[in-house]
Formats: structure tokens, sequence, C-alpha cells
């Protein structure tokens, strides 16, 4: 008996383990691929129901946090942020990362659903890696300081828990919420359709000093070790519920635009 407990121990623990690895947190990411869905064009919803075979974008978005604990998939692990080298202000794809970066990873996804000779596998994969991305690009950590690793290696508190400032705003403080993914997307802010398009206007790149910009923000707004919490949620979560529908509404016209 001591070993079958010792054994769910060890399974709940690892599953925890797995869940704080999750960029956005999974209703992070949950919400911007719903709230992208929505807004899809006719054509593009048919399409991507095709190449998901009826999947959502929900469904797929933590695809591309799923398979880092697959070795085949290693190559695919600094795809997942971008950070400028110290001093420098402008992207600049010679000093990027050799292994590749968030914005190379989003352009090298769409480059490939758009290429008639890209096989039914590989329009998923991209897919599926394209629509967690985007959501990526709106963490605006994931655009943060290579030296502390996006705020993973600024420890803080989360009200009485051990955290990290990059752990905070992938998903401390919406499971603080406590809100489904399906709830955070439907009760956004109403946009009208112009501020929808104002929003949508841009690219991966002004999207990415747009993250970068607020990155510098979250860094001013807690010091190592500092306990955070309900004034924390006050000052900042609105700012992440901005991001979830920006990253929808932005996902939602790139998709457009590929799908058109």
């Amino acid at each position: 008996m001591k070993i079958l407990a010792l054994s769910f121990f060890l399974i709940a623990f690892n599953v925890t383990s797995f869940a704080n690895d999750f960029d956005w947190g999974q209703n992070g990411h949950r919400a911007t691929g719903q709230i992208a869905e929505d807004l899809l064009s006719p054509k593009a919803k048919k399409e991507i129901f095709k190449i998901l075979q009826g999947k959502s974008l929900a469904m797929v978005s933590t695809y591309a946090d799923e398979i880092k604990s697959d070795p085949r998939f290693r190559e695919f692990g600094p795809w997942h942020y971008v950070n400028l080298p110290q001093g420098e202000t402008r992207y600049n794809e010679e000093t990027a990362a050799a292994g590749g970066d968030l914005l190379m990873a989003m352009r090298k996804c769409v480059e490939m659903l758009k290429d008639n000779n890209t096989s039914r596998e590989d329009r998923e994969f991209y897919l599926k890696m394209l629509v967690h991305f985007v959501g990526d690009l709106h963490q605006p950590l994931h655009a943060g300081r290579g030296e502390d690793k996006g705020g993973n290696d600024i420890q803080v508190r989360w009200f009485n828990e051990g955290s990290n400032l990059h752990r905070v705003w992938d998903s401390d403080m919406i499971n603080s919420y406590q809100m489904s993914y399906t709830e955070l997307a439907d009760n956004q802010a109403y946009l009208s359709p112009k501020k929808r398009k104002e929003l949508a206007q841009g690219n991966f790149e002004d999207w990415m000093y747009e993250s970068k910009a607020l990155a510098l923000e979250i860094y001013a707004s807690a010091e190592v070790g500092e306990k955070l919490g309900y004034r924390y949620m006050y000052d900042w979560f609105p700012v992440v519920r901005e991001q979830l529908q920006k990253g929808g509404v932005r996902l939602a016209k790139v998709l457009n635009e590929i799908y058109k």
C-alpha cells in the first residue's frame, strides 16, 4: 500500500510539474484559440476543419507544449520565445538565436501552410504550432530578457506559494481567476469592427516589439522575492485578458489571410 500511495504521489507531482511548464497556461492558449475561431472567415473555417480533422483551434492550441517531453521535437524548444541580444533594440536575423526563435517560427509556419507542396501531415503540424506560437507572442515575457529566461529566474511568491515572474504571467493569474477557457473567451471586452481591425494591423515583428515594450513594464512591476497577490491581480489581470484577446484577433487575421 505504501508503494501504491507513493506511486500516486509521484504521478500527481509529475502532472502538476508538467502543467506548470505550459506557456500562457492551457486555459490562456485555449481562450486565444477560441477567440480566433469565432472570427474565422467561412473559407478559413472550412479549410482548417479539414486540416485538423474536426478538432478546434482551442483543442490544438497546447500541442506545441505537449510535444516538449518528446525528444523527437527537441529542436523546436527555442521557437517559443524571442530575445534580442543585450543592448539591441531592433530584431536582426543575423544575431538571432542559432536554433531559431518565436519570430522565425511563426514565419516558417506560415510559409509551410502557404506552400502547395506541403503534405497534409505537415500542414496539420505547422497549423497547430502556429496557433500556439501566436499565443506565446502575446505573453509578453516570451519577448523578455534572455539573461533571466524571460522572468523564469526572477523568484517571487504568488500569495503564499513560491513562483517566478514568468509563471505568474503564464498561469498563476489565470488560474487564480478561476474561469474556464470558454468563459474567458466569451467574456472578453466588446470590440467594434473598427477597433478589431485596428488591433489586427501590423505583422509578427510589430507585435513582437509591442510585447517587448510591455515586458519592460512587467519587469518593473515586481521585485525579487516580493509577495504578489490581490493587488497585482487588480493591476495586471486586465492586461492579461487584453493580451489573450489580441492574440485571438491577430491569429484569426493570420489564418484568414492564409486561407483567403
